[in-house]
């Protein structure tokens, strides 16, 4: 998001904060509203411009959207959402991809205030490795011609019982509501969502054999104090890294692997 958009999402992010932090507001129940109205909007491109439209008054759009949403959800979302559409966005659709995110950062505050949000985000992480490694089953999940209700239903069956139950929402969205998007950005943007919720980043580190305790202490010590910020390891064991690790922070790769490290000899050689 540019501009305008950028500065309403900021505006939205904390609204959501304040209205989270209230022991009297039922986050879950917040995350399945603003969904809800994500897809709504969605669906309703008409609808979404009239909302976004800069020619009109932001308390015009703000009573519109009440109008049309006082009935359907609560009032906590009804406000969340006048406050939203009062703001100038840059394009229509950012409206809509601003909602989606609030839905999912609630589902993860719930987590967090549950003390499950560590869990949550190993799960996203260890779904998205699942995914990228069994075709059969990215195929299945992303086929266009598959219905709702069918996707839904195999998502229960993989993690229904097997994962926390906010694991199973984001992803069962993600999956049956892509909106155009890749299961793997998807998630990717989940993660990264859930690794903000405590301001830290996410790095996924790739090793031969699994890192001891010890060497995780230090590599997320390390990685803190280069980029300045806690550090989320998304731990993944490929045996074809010889030796040492492969670090990904974001677009950054931070590359120590022997295999890689030969690779580079040989073609310096080759050269």
């Amino acid at each position: 998001m540019n501009g305008a958009s950028r500065e309403a999402l900021a505006a939205a992010r904390e609204r959501l904060d304040a209205l989270t932090d209230s022991t009297s507001v039922d986050a879950g129940s917040l995350a399945d509203e603003l969904a809800a109205v994500t897809a709504l909007l969605h669906r309703e491109v008409s609808l979404r411009r009239v909302l976004t439209d800069p020619a009109q008054s932001g308390e015009a759009k703000a009573e519109l959207a009440q109008r049309l949403l006082g009935t359907q959800v609560s009032g906590t979302a009804v406000d969340v959402v006048a406050g939203m559409v009062r703001a100038r966005w840059s394009q229509s659709r950012d409206l809509v991809d601003a909602l989606e995110e609030l839905a999912n950062t609630a589902d993860l505050t719930a987590a967090q205030k549950a003390g499950r949000l560590d869990n949550v985000e190993d799960e996203l992480f260890r779904f998205g490795r699942i995914v990228s490694s069994t075709t059969e089953l990215r195929a299945a999940l992303t086929n266009r011609s598959a219905t709702t209700s069918a996707k839904g239903e195999l998502l229960r069956s993989l993690l229904g019982g097997r994962a926390d139950r906010t694991t199973e929402r984001l992803v069962t969205r993600l999956v049956t509501a892509p909106r155009g998007r890749s299961l793997e950005s998807g998630l990717e943007s989940l993660s990264k969502l859930a690794a903000d919720r405590r301001d830290r980043m996410v790095a996924v580190v790739t090793s031969a054999v699994p890192l001891s305790d010890t060497q995780k202490q230090r590599l997320g010590a390390a990685l803190a104090k280069v980029y300045g910020r806690p550090m989320h390891l998304n731990l993944d064991v490929d045996p074809e890294v010889v030796g040492g690790i492969r670090v990904q922070v974001g677009d950054e790769v931070i590359n120590g692997s022997i295999a890689d490290r030969l690779e580079d000899a040989g073609r310096r050689m080759a050269s």
